[in-house]
């Protein structure tokens, strides 16, 4: 079972940390429909690149609208006759 040889020193566990930081995501807007995408890459909504078509745009799908079913009509509360 292997053991660490050295102790390891603080200082050389950040210059080794120093790469994890977090790097933030550069976005481009398309210059045909003005969404958010990564640089050199192609448009997910209009399929253009570099000013021109290059993919054919997706068809939006809409969501079928949620077929509701009728409410049945509440019964009538009947009054009870107090004694």
């Amino acid at each position: 079972m292997g053991l660490p040889g050295h102790r390891r020193t603080s200082s050389h566990k950040r210059r080794r940390a120093s790469h994890f930081a977090l790097v933030k995501i550069d976005l481009r807007v398309c210059s045909k429909c003005k969404k958010l995408l990564l640089p050199h890459t192609a448009c997910k909504f209009c399929g253009s690149y570099n000013g021109r078509q290059v993919t054919k745009a997706p068809a939006v799908k809409k969501a079928p609208k949620a077929a509701v079913a009728p409410k049945a009509p509440k019964a009538a509360k009947t009054a009870k006759a107090k004694k």
